[in-house]
């Protein structure tokens, strides 16, 4: 594990892989940490830079950010403090806004995007949204975990997703995960702008997400060129749901991007 100073806390990240073809930047929702990415980081270092911040407010980094921007900011000032060429972003959730934001304000450090379970609006109710935060920092995360659980993953999935899931959830800082609940309240609208998303990008969902659903995939989808792939029995996560299906998903996005950063001769 890597650290680097930020205004008022740390950001914690894994720095991995060779140097080659395009380096993935994977980017954790809400309330989890980089962990949710363990076993793709295993398989893709093997052949390309694989870098894996924990959030400000989240797993090993402090925070939070004073601001929703301060995420995509944080995100940019590591790229370019490891001396990162322009990377494919993937982002889940919450991840996926702070993707969405770090290629409209960096647009230079961005070659692809994948879009995982994830919208492009903004929150249909901030106060809704702050209750969760003041409830949060008031009960601790066990209350929310196990209402929670299954509308992250089915029911159905394995005993090691469910332990790995609980675990992240449990694990959160109350305080970080409420921080981070007041700040989506008020991040940016995305929609106007998709059309102008010029990287080539995935747009991936669970067939049964209740948080983010279909629609919102469908949405993201107006990205010209995007590819949308529909994860049949997942929920929220499919990349710990379904990382066979996740990773082919992913694995097209890399070799169009690859493509595009190295032509054939």
């Amino acid at each position: 594990m890597h650290t680097l100073s930020r205004p008022g806390g740390v950001l914690a990240f894994d720095d991995d892989g060779p140097d080659g073809p395009a380096p993935l930047l994977f980017v954790h929702g809400m309330p989890f940490d980089r962990t949710m990415w363990r076993d793709h980081v295993d398989r893709y270092a093997a052949e390309r830079r694989v870098i894996v911040p924990d959030l400000r407010g989240f797993g090993r980094s402090s925070g939070p950010p004073a601001s929703w921007a301060g995420y995509a900011d944080d995100l940019a000032t590591l790229l370019a403090d490891r001396r990162v060429p322009p990377a494919v972003v993937v982002g889940f959730s919450m991840g996926g806004l702070v993707a969405l934001d770090l290629q409209d304000r960096y647009p230079h450090l961005v070659a692809g995007l994948a879009l995982v379970d994830t919208t492009a609006g903004p929150d249909p109710d901030p106060a809704a949204r702050h209750a969760l935060a003041d409830r949060l920092e008031r009960e601790g995360m066990d209350p929310y975990t196990v209402e929670t659980l299954y509308r992250m993953v089915r029911p159905d999935c394995s005993e090691r997703i469910v332990e790995h899931v609980l675990a992240m959830m449990r694990d959160a800082d109350p305080a970080g995960v409420a921080a981070a609940h007041r700040l989506r309240a008020w991040c940016p609208d995305h929609r106007d702008r998709l059309a102008g998303i010029a990287v080539p990008t995935a747009v991936i969902v669970g067939a049964d997400d209740e948080l983010t659903p279909l629609p919102a995939a469908e949405e993201l989808a107006q990205i010209p060129g995007a590819e949308l792939t529909v994860v049949e029995r997942a929920a929220h996560m499919p990349p710990v749901e379904r990382p066979d299906v996740f990773v082919a998903a992913l694995d097209r996005l890399l070799a169009r991007v690859d493509r595009r950063v190295r032509p054939a001769a």
